[in-house]
């Protein structure tokens, strides 16, 4: 598959889910830029903004197959990843597989678990892997995780901790639509179920396709300093007590080199790391007086300040 192949299928997924989500292209193109990165997103936002939908209608639009958990105190590691079974008949263990045994997981209110819990998305959302009773299981590719807290409820709720929040490719924010979006939605869905009629745009292994496709967008080395000045500034700043890791630094090139193949370019520009910096970058560094889970328009304030002041390249890349 080529990049002009990939632009192809990012825009008919982004179409299709614009059946159901309206006014959030933005958004819906940040999210394809996380899966075609095989990374995870966090939705930061209250309830009712359309975060279950946006993830039901991206399975949908690949043919992919999906699981909602809703996360609570009371929530177990095994209620996730899966128990074994004594049958009887056979007088042996059967694993029961866990709903992480799927492509698409949307954990809601994933703050509202234990750390215990939360723990147990940490190995399949890098490895891709479960390992439950010393037998490793491989998940089926791609695997994608979307996950939900809700930022003004604190009460009953575990922080998620930095190695956890570090896992997430991005951290996004549907926000409350304007006027007339808020209008058609309520035309859109008056009398139909706009989800229910969806049909499938992709299928896995374009998908799959696409990721490694994604692989061949060249980053020249202006770029490269550009994204080491910018993770850099987040280190030396005086506002700041925690900074990128080279992590980070790897993620902002992937998503920008993504971002670049969806809008149909081999090769990455400034303006692509401009625009996924922001989501790639808020839940990875930390305000003075202030926890890494929440805070997200403080730390995006940061952000933004220290994108206007490093340098853009002025080569052509």
């Amino acid at each position: 598959m080529n990049i002009s192949q990939v632009k192809k299928v990012a825009e008919e997924i982004r179409e299709n889910i614009g059946k159901v989500i309206i006014g959030k292209n933005d958004i819906i193109d940040l999210v394809l830029v996380s899966l075609l990165s095989n990374g995870h997103v966090l939705l930061e936002d209250v309830p009712g903004l359309g975060k279950t939908m946006l993830a039901k209608s991206l399975a949908k639009s690949i043919d992919a197959h999906f699981a909602r958990v809703q996360f609570t105190p009371d929530l177990l590691p095994s209620d996730l990843t899966g128990v074994s079974i004594y049958n009887q008949k056979q007088g042996e263990f059967i694993f029961k597989k866990g709903p992480l045994f799927t492509n698409i997981v949307l954990a809601d209110e994933i703050n509202r678990a234990t750390p215990r819990t939360q723990s147990a998305l940490l190995e399949c959302m890098e490895e891709h892997q479960i390992t439950a009773d010393g037998v490793t299981y491989r998940l089926d590719e791609p695997f994608f995780v979307i996950a939900t807290q809700n930022p003004l409820e604190t009460q009953g709720t575990f922080p998620l901790p930095e190695a956890q929040m570090d896992r997430f490719f991005m951290r996004l924010s549907i926000g409350y639509p304007q006027i007339e979006e808020e209008i058609a939605i309520l035309t859109r869905f008056e009398r139909d179920m706009p989800l229910e009629e969806l049909k499938s745009v992709a299928t896995k292994d374009v998908i799959l396709k696409a990721s490694q496709a994604v692989k061949t967008v060249a980053v020249s080395d202006d770029i490269k300093d550009y994204i080491v000045r910018i993770v850099t500034a987040t280190r030396n700043s005086v506002r700041l007590i925690l900074g990128l890791s080279p992590r980070g630094s790897l993620a902002l090139m992937r998503a920008a080199r993504a971002y670049a193949a969806i809008k149909g370019r081999d090769f990455v520009i400034p303006s692509d790391v401009k625009t996924v910096a922001p989501h790639v970058m808020s839940h990875r560094v930390m305000l003075k007086g202030h926890s890494l889970s929440y805070g997200m328009k403080g730390t995006l304030d940061v952000i933004n300040e220290i994108l206007d002041t490093v340098p853009v390249p002025t080569e052509e890349v």
